[in-house]
């Protein structure tokens, strides 16, 4: 059981996919939870990070929502791309899920067809041949017949499909709002607690509230 001499540890994919925002509050989100968080970033993935978020290079402080000029969380480890002989590329690595947060159609297709053109891949793949939880945030609209073959395959592999859907029952007031809502569902499937408030109330609540 995850403790303070063994946290829970958790793997983290960025691909090219729109949907920064879900990246960067999951990954905040792990790190102030006190997860020891493993993260790789495809070429794209890191195009995404600058053209949504205004990162040039991958600046882990401001990645865990740190301020200017501090220093990454020493908890947040980032392994490189290209680097197949990382810790995360071996089953032998033992933690407690991984999720890739958005995840393109070509990540999904890798993951679906058993590529591995890096290291995001080769994680997820051994990810579902150890039988441990692997979260795909799938970003995409509309869906080509491929990418739902795509989504099928990957499901029957073992992986959890949960595209970047918002929820809007709990009246969602910002941006902030409907990334909290997505991320805190990747959050619950991946057993890490927060406080986010994206239960449902209740319709008689609702209804209260609306009026």
């Amino acid at each position: 059981m995850p403790g303070p001499s063994n946290p829970q540890r958790i793997v983290v994919g960025i691909s090219g996919a729109s949907g920064a925002l879900y990246a960067a509050r999951a990954v905040q989100l792990l790190v102030a939870a006190g997860v020891e968080t493993h993260l790789v970033v495809s070429p794209l993935g890191q195009r995404l990070l600058r053209d949504e978020l205004g990162m040039e290079g991958l600046d882990l402080a401001a990645l865990a929502g740190r301020e200017p000029g501090t220093d990454a969380p020493a908890s947040l480890i980032l392994h490189h791309h290209k680097d197949v002989g990382a810790t995360i590329a071996s089953g032998s690595f033992r933690h407690d899920g991984m999720v890739v947060v958005p995840c393109s159609s070509n990540t999904l297709s890798a993951v679906a067809t058993g590529q591995a053109q890096h290291l995001m891949h080769r994680a997820a793949h051994v990810t579902l041949k150890e039988r441990r939880k692997l979260v795909l945030v799938h970003r995409e609209t509309p869906l080509s017949r491929v990418d739902l073959k795509n989504l099928l395959a990957a499901e029957e592999a073992g992986a959890l499909i949960l595209p970047a859907n918002p929820g809007f029952y709990m009246l969602p007031r910002s941006v902030e709002d409907l990334v909290d809502f997505v991320v805190g569902r990747v959050l619950d499937h991946l057993d890490v607690a927060h406080d986010l408030s994206i239960r449902w109330p209740g319709h008689m609540r609702l209804v209260r509230e609306a009026q």
